[in-house]
């Protein structure tokens, strides 16, 4: 009789620990569900010649060998600079003259494009500058800090 109630108990505890087991794995899978995009926002030349703005977000996958790690695919590049411009700064309207993603590291500023739509760039806002075949746009500081920014010049393709 004790080894029919010690086999009952040993039962349950392995079925409250499955239980616990796949719980956690439903909330994994929710959280991975919920998982916070990589946002760019696209500045292009619209069939009206004037610069527009989207939002698009970059595709990750799975990394082949690292778990809990995604990966976009790689983006050939040819240059990299940092940028930084003082509070006050104003760039009036003019186009890009290469493909650029601008990664905002400190401070703020904003983009003006046609219509008066404005940007705000914050740290950690990518954009992606592809309107060079356009009147342009407007780029500003706002706020008393530097705006720093990182550029990376797409390559061809």
């Amino acid at each position: 009789m004790k080894q029919i109630a010690r086999l009952l108990v040993l039962a349950g505890l392995v079925g409250i620990c499955v239980v616990a087991w796949c719980k956690r794995d439903d909330r994994q899978i929710i959280a991975a569900q919920r998982r916070t995009p990589v946002t760019v926002t696209r500045l292009f030349t619209g069939s009206d010649g004037q610069t527009h703005a989207e939002e698009m977000d970059i595709k990750l996958k799975p990394h082949a060998r690292l778990d809990r790690y995604e990966i976009s695919q790689v983006i050939q590049v040819t240059k990299l600079e940092f940028a930084r411009r003082s509070p006050g700064f104003v760039r009036d309207w003019h186009a890009s003259t290469e493909r650029t993603y601008g990664i905002t590291l400190s401070g703020r500023a904003e983009i003006e494009v046609a219509g008066g739509r404005k940007i705000s760039l914050e740290p950690g806002r990518v954009v992606l500058l592809e309107d060079m075949k356009s009147k342009g746009h407007i780029a500003r500081t706002v706020g008393t800090e530097d705006w720093v920014v990182v550029l990376v010049q797409v390559a061809d393709q």
